[in-house]
């Protein structure tokens, strides 16, 4: 499986998401594998298909 079969997004979740932090959208980064806040600075992980939406998982960008 490549890196953006792992982290393939449904674009309808995709448009439901927002930010744990600022309540703010999400932009999906598929090559990172992450979801983006750009409003908190945060990248959040995506596991297994899964979106890791925790503050403590989340990576500073």
């Amino acid at each position: 499986m490549t890196q953006t079969q792992e982290t393939a997004i449904d674009p309808w979740l995709l448009s439901i998401l927002v930010c744990p932090v600022t309540r703010t959208p999400l932009t999906h980064d598929a090559q990172a594998g992450e979801l983006v806040s750009d409003a908190a600075g945060l990248a959040f992980p995506i596991r297994d298909g899964v979106p890791v939406l925790l503050v403590e998982a989340a990576r500073p960008l």
